[in-house]
């Protein structure tokens, strides 16, 4: 399965969220991870939405996780930037040719369809096993470091330049 780089913008940004006391703006965001800030925010649009980030407006606006890290789930940051659909959609190619499977004759799945399905389920459930908190401690043990002793102050920091 093939995944949009919103997904990757997505998720850091809501590990990155982790460590925010105060709404983060987009702006702030986009600088610590050195993207386009207007991709980011249609990132950001699609966790507000989905209802995993809260958009606060005004001068001291931005963004926050809507509920603990915990639950908040890989598969539903994936969901919320690039959408719910399968990544293979069966057409039903053994109806169609010279050779055609009449369509009355295919009361079960085709084995190509149960593969691709159970593909999906196994890779759905392998995103939804694992958590923005499960995430954020992965990235601490990455480090010498805690990386949000770092991330925390510099995030308030644009509270104090604004």
């Amino acid at each position: 399965m093939k995944m949009s780089g919103g997904v990757e913008w997505a998720l850091h940004c809501c590990v990155v969220l982790t460590a925010a006391d105060q709404p983060v703006p987009a702006a702030r965001l986009a600088e610590l991870h050195d993207v386009s800030a207007s991709y980011l925010a249609k990132q950001l649009q699609g966790l507000s939405r989905a209802g995993l980030v809260q958009s606060i407006q005004g001068q001291s606006g931005g963004y926050l996780l809507t509920r603990a890290p915990e639950l908040i789930t890989v598969l539903d940051v994936v969901e919320a930037v690039d959408g719910t659909r399968p990544a293979f959609v069966c057409t039903e190619i053994r109806q169609r040719g010279p050779l055609a499977v009449p369509a009355e004759a295919c009361v079960v799945p085709c084995a190509i369809s149960r593969a691709m399905t159970a593909a999906d389920a196994a890779w759905r459930g392998a995103l939804r096993a694992v958590t923005i908190a499960d995430l954020a401690h992965d990235v601490s043990v990455d480090y010498d470091s805690d990386p949000f002793a770092v991330i925390r102050p510099w995030l308030g920091a644009a509270e104090r330049t604004a």
